[in-house]
């Protein structure tokens, strides 16, 4: 048998099991079902606004030319730190866009190549680090925590930590 029959079979297999397991248990699976998908709705209702307020900042800022203005400001420190200055605009978005993190380690490679230093280092920074306002906003918003306390520069030093080992081990384990 083949991966992909394997695969293909694993979606209907699951809901095969789960149907089994309700009957013998005598669990209306159901309404399980629907009460999970209610409280998914719910969560999704309190956590919408701060998502939305969050693209919208990402996007203004992308827009208003204040990324690459930061970018620019930020270039000096980070040769001395030893981290490639190109790199930079990665290091502002990867905290509070996915997808634009993406889209800027995606532009970096392409510009200076998979096997470049800059380019392994984009790619280890984008592997080692976090969305981290997105993430707190979905889970705080999810579990209802209004102060973050501590949490934000724990995060935000636990991703300045990723991005300097990320540009060290780059060096280390591929030289220059």
């Amino acid at each position: 048998m083949a991966m992909s029959d394997v695969l293909a079979l694993t979606v209907p297999a699951l809901l095969a099991g789960v149907g089994l397991y309700g009957a013998l248990t005598g669990t209306d699976v159901f309404s399980a079902l629907t009460a999970g998908a209610l409280d998914g709705l719910k969560t999704v209702v309190r956590i919408f606004p701060a998502l939305v307020a969050l693209l919208a900042a990402v996007s203004m800022l992308r827009a208003s030319g204040a990324l690459d203005a930061l970018t620019r400001l930020c270039a000096p420190v980070l040769a001395w730190l030893g981290i490639p200055p190109e790199t930079a605009i990665l290091m502002v978005v990867r905290p509070v866009s996915g997808s634009g993190a993406l889209a800027a380690a995606s532009d970096i490679i392409g510009t200076y190549g998979p096997d470049s230093r800059i380019g392994r280092t984009a790619a280890v920074m984008l592997g080692s680090t976090e969305t981290t306002f997105y993430v707190l906003a979905v889970y705080f918003g999810a579990c209802g925590v209004r102060s973050s306390r501590w949490a934000i520069p724990a995060a935000i030093a636990a991703d300045l930590t990723g991005f300097l080992v990320a540009a060290a081990l780059v060096r280390w384990i591929w030289g220059t």
